[in-house]
Protein backbone atom coordinates (compact mmCIF):
# COMPACT_ATOMS: atom_id res chain seq x y z
CA UNK A 1 0.00 0.00 0.00
CA UNK A 2 1.28 3.11 -1.08
CA UNK A 3 2.15 6.07 1.53
CA UNK A 4 0.02 9.27 1.36
CA UNK A 5 2.45 12.10 1.41
CA UNK A 6 1.04 15.50 2.72
CA UNK A 7 1.77 18.89 2.31
CA UNK A 8 2.62 20.72 6.15
CA UNK A 9 -0.34 22.77 5.33
CA UNK A 10 -2.79 19.60 4.85
CA UNK A 11 -1.49 18.01 7.80
CA UNK A 12 -2.34 20.95 10.09
CA UNK A 13 -5.90 21.48 8.39
CA UNK A 14 -6.20 17.38 9.11
CA UNK A 15 -5.38 17.83 13.02
CA UNK A 16 -7.52 20.72 13.13
CA UNK A 17 -10.39 19.08 11.87
CA UNK A 18 -9.68 16.33 13.95
CA UNK A 19 -9.80 18.80 17.15
CA UNK A 20 -12.59 21.08 15.67
CA UNK A 21 -14.89 17.52 15.80
CA UNK A 22 -13.53 16.62 18.96
CA UNK A 23 -17.05 17.44 21.66
CA UNK A 24 -14.29 18.14 24.46
CA UNK A 25 -11.71 20.33 22.84
CA UNK A 26 -14.71 22.22 21.11
CA UNK A 27 -15.93 23.64 24.82
CA UNK A 28 -13.89 23.52 27.28
CA UNK A 29 -12.91 25.62 30.68
CA UNK A 30 -8.72 25.76 32.10
CA UNK A 31 -7.35 27.01 35.19
CA UNK A 32 -4.42 28.61 34.98
CA UNK A 33 -2.36 31.58 35.85
CA UNK A 34 -1.93 33.92 32.98
CA UNK A 35 1.67 35.23 31.83
CA UNK A 36 3.20 36.95 29.03
CA UNK A 37 0.11 39.12 28.44
CA UNK A 38 -0.43 41.47 25.57
CA UNK A 39 -3.22 43.48 24.66
CA UNK A 40 -2.42 44.88 20.65
CA UNK A 41 -3.93 47.89 19.03
CA UNK A 42 -6.13 45.56 17.30
CA UNK A 43 -7.79 44.86 20.46
CA UNK A 44 -7.01 40.83 20.62
CA UNK A 45 -5.61 39.66 23.59
CA UNK A 46 -2.70 37.26 23.42
CA UNK A 47 -1.40 35.49 26.61
CA UNK A 48 -0.08 32.30 28.44
CA UNK A 49 -2.32 30.06 31.05
CA UNK A 50 0.03 27.71 33.27
CA UNK A 51 -0.11 25.73 36.09
CA UNK A 52 3.15 24.20 38.37
CA UNK A 53 4.07 21.79 34.79
CA UNK A 54 2.60 23.31 31.68
CA UNK A 55 1.76 26.07 29.70
CA UNK A 56 -1.28 26.65 27.17
CA UNK A 57 -0.92 29.39 24.52
CA UNK A 58 -4.45 31.86 24.36
CA UNK A 59 -6.09 34.11 22.75
CA UNK A 60 -9.09 36.29 23.18
CA UNK A 61 -10.69 38.16 20.11
CA UNK A 62 -11.48 41.46 20.49
CA UNK A 63 -15.41 40.86 19.84
CA UNK A 64 -15.09 38.57 23.16
CA UNK A 65 -12.76 40.93 25.00
CA UNK A 66 -15.33 43.73 24.91
CA UNK A 67 -17.96 41.86 27.31
CA UNK A 68 -14.95 41.36 30.23
CA UNK A 69 -15.81 43.64 33.28
CA UNK A 70 -12.28 43.27 34.24
CA UNK A 71 -8.65 43.67 32.58
CA UNK A 72 -6.43 40.70 32.29
CA UNK A 73 -3.59 41.05 34.44
CA UNK A 74 -0.17 38.60 34.79
CA UNK A 75 0.04 36.93 37.84
CA UNK A 76 -4.42 36.82 37.80
CA UNK A 77 -5.68 32.77 38.67
CA UNK A 78 -8.31 32.51 35.85
CA UNK A 79 -10.72 30.37 34.54
CA UNK A 80 -10.52 30.52 31.14
CA UNK A 81 -13.55 29.05 28.61
CA UNK A 82 -13.34 28.38 24.77
CA UNK A 83 -12.52 26.08 22.16
CA UNK A 84 -8.66 24.72 21.39
CA UNK A 85 -7.76 24.02 18.17
CA UNK A 86 -4.43 24.62 15.66
CA UNK A 87 -3.51 27.78 14.10
CA UNK A 88 -2.70 26.23 10.76
CA UNK A 89 -0.04 28.87 9.68
CA UNK A 90 2.60 27.38 12.96
CA UNK A 91 1.06 24.38 13.76
CA UNK A 92 0.65 25.38 16.97
CA UNK A 93 -2.46 24.50 18.96
CA UNK A 94 -4.04 27.45 21.19
CA UNK A 95 -7.23 27.57 23.20
CA UNK A 96 -9.17 30.28 21.89
CA UNK A 97 -11.11 31.96 24.78
CA UNK A 98 -14.91 33.26 24.32
CA UNK A 99 -15.14 34.02 28.02
CA UNK A 100 -12.48 34.63 31.00
CA UNK A 101 -13.48 34.68 34.78
CA UNK A 102 -11.16 35.00 37.77
CA UNK A 103 -10.85 32.08 40.13
CA UNK A 104 -12.14 32.06 42.97
CA UNK A 105 -13.53 36.21 43.17
CA UNK A 106 -16.36 37.56 41.06
CA UNK A 107 -15.72 39.42 37.85
CA UNK A 108 -17.63 42.62 38.64
CA UNK A 109 -15.71 42.64 42.35
CA UNK A 110 -12.66 42.71 40.31
CA UNK A 111 -13.29 45.01 37.94
CA UNK A 112 -14.71 47.04 40.79
CA UNK A 113 -11.37 47.08 43.16
CA UNK A 114 -9.29 47.46 39.32
CA UNK A 115 -11.36 50.70 38.47
CA UNK A 116 -10.95 51.93 42.21
CA UNK A 117 -7.08 51.54 42.15
CA UNK A 118 -6.98 53.27 38.85
CA UNK A 119 -9.20 56.18 40.26
CA UNK A 120 -7.48 56.64 43.45
CA UNK A 121 -3.99 56.82 41.88
CA UNK A 122 -5.14 59.48 39.70
CA UNK A 123 -6.43 61.73 42.82
CA UNK A 124 -10.22 60.92 41.64
CA UNK A 125 -10.74 61.05 45.48
CA UNK A 126 -8.49 62.86 47.20
CA UNK A 127 -10.70 64.83 50.10
CA UNK A 128 -8.86 68.28 48.77
CA UNK A 129 -11.16 68.28 45.63
CA UNK A 130 -14.51 68.07 47.28
CA UNK A 131 -16.63 71.07 47.52
CA UNK A 132 -18.74 72.47 49.72
CA UNK A 133 -22.57 71.82 49.32
CA UNK A 134 -24.07 74.71 49.12
CA UNK A 135 -26.81 75.63 52.58
CA UNK A 136 -29.40 76.82 51.33
CA UNK A 137 -29.70 75.90 47.21
CA UNK A 138 -31.94 77.47 44.75
CA UNK A 139 -32.16 74.60 42.03
CA UNK A 140 -31.55 71.27 42.74
CA UNK A 141 -30.69 68.50 39.87
CA UNK A 142 -32.14 64.84 40.12
CA UNK A 143 -29.81 62.32 37.97
CA UNK A 144 -31.83 59.31 37.87
CA UNK A 145 -34.93 56.92 36.64
CA UNK A 146 -38.14 58.72 36.03
CA UNK A 147 -39.85 55.99 36.84
CA UNK A 148 -38.34 54.48 40.03
CA UNK A 149 -39.44 54.64 43.33
CA UNK A 150 -36.26 56.44 44.45
CA UNK A 151 -37.27 59.47 42.99
CA UNK A 152 -40.69 60.24 44.14
CA UNK A 153 -39.23 59.78 47.71
CA UNK A 154 -36.75 62.42 46.81
CA UNK A 155 -39.28 64.82 45.87
CA UNK A 156 -41.44 63.69 48.95
CA UNK A 157 -38.79 64.56 51.57
CA UNK A 158 -36.99 68.01 49.42
CA UNK A 159 -40.88 69.24 49.71
CA UNK A 160 -41.16 68.62 53.57
CA UNK A 161 -38.06 70.04 54.67
CA UNK A 162 -37.41 72.62 52.29
CA UNK A 163 -40.03 73.84 50.02
CA UNK A 164 -38.25 77.22 48.63
CA UNK A 165 -35.44 74.96 46.38
CA UNK A 166 -36.71 74.01 42.79
CA UNK A 167 -36.46 70.94 41.94
CA UNK A 168 -35.55 69.95 38.08
CA UNK A 169 -35.12 66.14 36.93
CA UNK A 170 -33.30 65.35 34.33
CA UNK A 171 -34.37 61.45 33.67
CA UNK A 172 -31.63 58.66 32.95
CA UNK A 173 -31.75 55.21 32.69
CA UNK A 174 -30.11 53.73 35.54
CA UNK A 175 -29.20 50.09 34.62
CA UNK A 176 -28.06 48.90 31.11
CA UNK A 177 -25.63 49.07 28.53
CA UNK A 178 -26.18 52.55 27.54
CA UNK A 179 -27.12 54.12 31.32
CA UNK A 180 -23.75 54.89 32.09
CA UNK A 181 -23.54 57.04 29.23
CA UNK A 182 -27.04 58.99 29.69
CA UNK A 183 -25.76 59.50 32.95
CA UNK A 184 -22.58 61.21 32.07
CA UNK A 185 -24.23 63.12 29.50
CA UNK A 186 -26.61 64.50 31.94
CA UNK A 187 -23.93 65.70 34.75
CA UNK A 188 -22.17 67.44 31.35
CA UNK A 189 -25.70 68.90 30.64
CA UNK A 190 -26.55 70.52 34.04
CA UNK A 191 -22.81 71.97 34.04
CA UNK A 192 -22.97 73.21 30.62
CA UNK A 193 -26.34 75.26 31.05
CA UNK A 194 -25.68 75.63 34.83
CA UNK A 195 -29.16 73.86 35.57
CA UNK A 196 -28.77 73.77 39.52
CA UNK A 197 -26.83 74.74 42.56
CA UNK A 198 -26.59 70.55 43.84
CA UNK A 199 -26.78 67.93 41.68
CA UNK A 200 -28.36 64.49 43.17
CA UNK A 201 -27.30 60.78 41.21
CA UNK A 202 -28.54 57.82 41.95
CA UNK A 203 -30.82 55.07 41.76
CA UNK A 204 -32.78 52.57 44.55
CA UNK A 205 -31.51 49.37 45.37
CA UNK A 206 -30.37 46.19 43.37
CA UNK A 207 -28.65 43.70 42.95
CA UNK A 208 -23.95 44.64 42.07
CA UNK A 209 -25.46 43.84 38.11
CA UNK A 210 -28.12 46.40 38.73
CA UNK A 211 -25.97 49.48 40.21
CA UNK A 212 -22.89 48.80 38.65
CA UNK A 213 -24.16 51.63 35.85
CA UNK A 214 -22.33 53.79 38.52
CA UNK A 215 -18.83 51.88 38.57
CA UNK A 216 -18.39 52.94 35.33
CA UNK A 217 -15.59 54.81 34.45
CA UNK A 218 -17.62 57.51 32.01
CA UNK A 219 -20.01 58.29 35.36
CA UNK A 220 -16.42 58.57 37.77
CA UNK A 221 -15.11 61.42 35.32
CA UNK A 222 -18.61 63.56 34.77
CA UNK A 223 -18.80 63.73 38.57
CA UNK A 224 -15.13 64.37 39.18
CA UNK A 225 -15.05 67.33 36.60
CA UNK A 226 -18.71 68.77 37.49
CA UNK A 227 -18.40 72.39 38.73
CA UNK A 228 -21.39 71.86 40.24
CA UNK A 229 -20.87 69.66 44.00
CA UNK A 230 -22.46 66.36 42.95
CA UNK A 231 -24.44 63.96 46.17
CA UNK A 232 -23.93 59.88 45.21
CA UNK A 233 -27.11 58.21 46.12
CA UNK A 234 -26.79 54.78 45.43
CA UNK A 235 -28.56 51.42 46.48
CA UNK A 236 -29.06 50.65 50.38
CA UNK A 237 -26.87 52.08 52.72
CA UNK A 238 -24.59 49.00 52.01
CA UNK A 239 -23.86 49.63 48.69
CA UNK A 240 -21.18 50.70 47.61
CA UNK A 241 -19.90 52.33 43.90
CA UNK A 242 -17.54 54.08 42.51
CA UNK A 243 -19.63 57.23 42.32
CA UNK A 244 -19.71 57.46 46.00
CA UNK A 245 -15.95 57.61 45.92
CA UNK A 246 -15.47 60.25 43.86
CA UNK A 247 -18.34 62.36 44.56
CA UNK A 248 -18.29 65.62 47.09
CA UNK A 249 -21.19 63.49 49.42
CA UNK A 250 -21.98 59.90 49.73
CA UNK A 251 -25.50 59.39 50.67
CA UNK A 252 -26.72 55.92 52.24
CA UNK A 253 -29.77 56.10 50.20
CA UNK A 254 -31.79 58.38 47.80
CA UNK A 255 -33.98 59.56 50.53
CA UNK A 256 -30.84 60.36 52.27
CA UNK A 257 -29.63 62.53 49.75
CA UNK A 258 -32.60 64.18 49.89
CA UNK A 259 -32.31 64.94 53.66
CA UNK A 260 -28.73 66.16 53.31
CA UNK A 261 -29.36 68.66 50.23
CA UNK A 262 -31.45 70.65 52.04
CA UNK A 263 -31.65 72.28 55.62
CA UNK A 264 -35.07 71.33 57.89
CA UNK A 265 -38.03 74.31 57.39
CA UNK A 266 -39.10 73.16 60.98
CA UNK A 267 -35.07 73.14 62.38
CA UNK A 268 -34.72 77.07 60.50
CA UNK A 269 -38.44 78.15 62.11
CA UNK A 270 -36.82 77.13 65.18
CA UNK A 271 -33.59 78.52 65.03
CA UNK A 272 -34.72 82.18 63.81
CA UNK A 273 -37.48 81.97 66.90
CA UNK A 274 -34.42 81.16 69.39
CA UNK A 275 -32.46 84.04 67.43
CA UNK A 276 -35.94 86.35 67.61
CA UNK A 277 -36.42 85.66 71.27
CA UNK A 278 -32.17 86.35 72.15
CA UNK A 279 -32.31 89.29 70.09
CA UNK A 280 -35.21 90.79 72.00
CA UNK A 281 -33.47 90.06 75.75
CA UNK A 282 -30.66 91.51 74.74
CA UNK A 283 -32.61 94.85 73.32
CA UNK A 284 -34.37 95.11 76.53
CA UNK A 285 -31.67 95.05 78.51
CA UNK A 286 -30.11 97.66 76.13
CA UNK A 287 -33.57 99.61 76.21
CA UNK A 288 -33.38 99.30 80.57
CA UNK A 289 -30.15 100.17 80.50
CA UNK A 290 -30.44 102.99 78.31
CA UNK A 291 -33.50 104.33 80.90
CA UNK A 292 -31.44 104.53 84.05
CA UNK A 293 -29.17 106.38 82.46
CA UNK A 294 -31.60 108.96 81.06
CA UNK A 295 -32.97 108.90 84.65
CA UNK A 296 -29.23 109.95 86.22
CA UNK A 297 -28.77 112.46 83.48
CA UNK A 298 -32.45 113.97 84.62
CA UNK A 299 -30.74 114.39 88.09
CA UNK A 300 -28.12 116.31 86.68
CA UNK A 301 -28.20 119.97 88.07
CA UNK A 302 -27.44 120.90 84.16
CA UNK A 303 -30.46 119.80 83.16
CA UNK A 304 -32.64 120.30 86.65
CA UNK A 305 -31.55 124.57 86.56
CA UNK A 306 -29.79 125.01 83.51
CA UNK A 307 -29.55 128.97 84.30
CA UNK A 308 -28.08 127.80 88.12
CA UNK A 309 -26.10 126.14 86.13
CA UNK A 310 -24.64 128.48 83.91
CA UNK A 311 -24.11 130.78 86.98
CA UNK A 312 -22.00 128.26 88.38
CA UNK A 313 -19.91 127.52 85.96
CA UNK A 314 -19.30 131.13 84.55
CA UNK A 315 -18.39 131.94 88.36
CA UNK A 316 -15.82 129.01 88.22
CA UNK A 317 -14.84 130.05 85.17
CA UNK A 318 -13.96 133.99 86.68
CA UNK A 319 -12.35 132.09 89.46
CA UNK A 320 -10.31 130.01 87.04
CA UNK A 321 -9.05 133.63 85.27
CA UNK A 322 -8.20 135.44 88.44
CA UNK A 323 -6.15 132.42 89.37
CA UNK A 324 -3.94 132.40 85.35
CA UNK A 325 -3.91 136.41 85.74
CA UNK A 326 -2.25 136.12 89.21
CA UNK A 327 -0.32 133.35 88.11
CA UNK A 328 0.74 135.19 85.42
CA UNK A 329 1.74 138.82 87.09
CA UNK A 330 3.61 136.40 89.78
CA UNK A 331 5.37 135.13 87.12
CA UNK A 332 6.32 138.15 85.54
CA UNK A 333 7.82 139.59 88.49
CA UNK A 334 10.16 137.14 89.48
CA UNK A 335 11.08 137.32 85.56
CA UNK A 336 11.48 141.01 86.31
CA UNK A 337 13.40 140.83 89.22
CA UNK A 338 15.94 138.12 87.43
CA UNK A 339 16.38 140.41 84.87
CA UNK A 340 17.18 143.56 87.31
CA UNK A 341 19.84 141.13 89.36
CA UNK A 342 21.03 139.68 85.78
CA UNK A 343 21.85 143.63 84.51
CA UNK A 344 23.37 144.58 88.20
CA UNK A 345 25.85 141.50 88.15
CA UNK A 346 26.89 142.62 84.55
CA UNK A 347 27.18 146.09 84.92
CA UNK A 348 29.43 145.79 87.81
CA UNK A 349 31.78 143.50 86.26
CA UNK A 350 31.34 145.82 82.78
CA UNK A 351 35.61 147.38 82.20
CA UNK A 352 33.71 150.34 81.54
CA UNK A 353 32.78 151.11 85.00
CA UNK A 354 36.42 150.78 85.85
CA UNK A 355 36.61 153.85 83.96
CA UNK A 356 34.87 155.93 85.89
CA UNK A 357 37.08 155.20 89.02
CA UNK A 358 40.15 156.98 86.95
CA UNK A 359 41.31 153.95 84.91
CA UNK A 360 41.91 153.58 81.36
CA UNK A 361 41.47 151.17 78.71
CA UNK A 362 44.33 150.76 75.59
CA UNK A 363 43.59 149.49 72.65
CA UNK A 364 45.84 148.60 69.68
CA UNK A 365 44.73 149.82 65.63
CA UNK A 366 43.38 146.42 65.64
CA UNK A 367 41.14 146.84 68.82
CA UNK A 368 43.18 144.19 70.45
CA UNK A 369 43.23 145.59 74.24
CA UNK A 370 46.91 146.76 75.33
CA UNK A 371 48.26 143.64 77.91
CA UNK A 372 51.78 143.97 76.84
CA UNK A 373 54.85 146.41 75.03
CA UNK A 374 55.41 143.69 73.01
CA UNK A 375 52.03 143.82 71.02
CA UNK A 376 53.26 147.46 69.42
CA UNK A 377 56.08 148.92 67.99
CA UNK A 378 57.37 152.38 67.79
CA UNK A 379 55.50 154.62 65.97
CA UNK A 380 52.41 152.96 65.90
CA UNK A 381 49.06 154.50 66.85
CA UNK A 382 47.04 153.60 69.73
CA UNK A 383 43.89 154.22 71.27
CA UNK A 384 43.17 154.99 74.64
CA UNK A 385 39.68 154.54 76.19
CA UNK A 386 38.75 157.10 79.48
CA UNK A 387 36.04 157.71 81.69
CA UNK A 388 34.70 160.22 79.18
CA UNK A 389 35.65 159.86 75.69
CA UNK A 390 38.84 158.08 73.75
CA UNK A 391 42.36 159.69 72.64
CA UNK A 392 44.35 158.55 70.18
CA UNK A 393 48.06 158.80 70.35
CA UNK A 394 51.63 157.45 68.84
CA UNK A 395 53.87 155.14 70.61
CA UNK A 396 57.16 157.24 71.22
CA UNK A 397 59.09 154.92 73.52
CA UNK A 398 58.23 151.74 74.96
CA UNK A 399 60.01 150.19 77.92
CA UNK A 400 60.05 146.35 79.22
CA UNK A 401 60.00 145.67 82.96
CA UNK A 402 63.28 144.32 84.39
CA UNK A 403 65.28 145.66 81.52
Amino acid sequence: MAQTILSITQLNEYIRGRMDADPVLTQVAVRGEISNYKLYPSGHHYFTLKDEGSALKCVLFKGNALRLRFRPENGMKIIAMGRVSVFPRDGAYQLYCTALALDGVGDLYAAFEQLKKKLAAQGLFDPAHKKPLPKFPGTIGIITSSAGAAVHDMLRILRKRYPLSRVRLLPVRVQGAEAPGEIAAAIAYANRYHLADLLIVGRGGGSIEDLWAFNDERVAYAIYESQIPVISAVGHEPDVTISDFVADLRAATPSNAAELAVPDQDALRQNLDAMSSAMATVLGRQLKSARQHLDVLAQSPALRSPTGYLEQREKSLELLKNRLVSAQNASITRKNQRYIAAVSKLDAMSPLKVLTRGYSMAQTERGEVLRSVRQVELGERIHIALGDGKLSATVMEKKEEGK
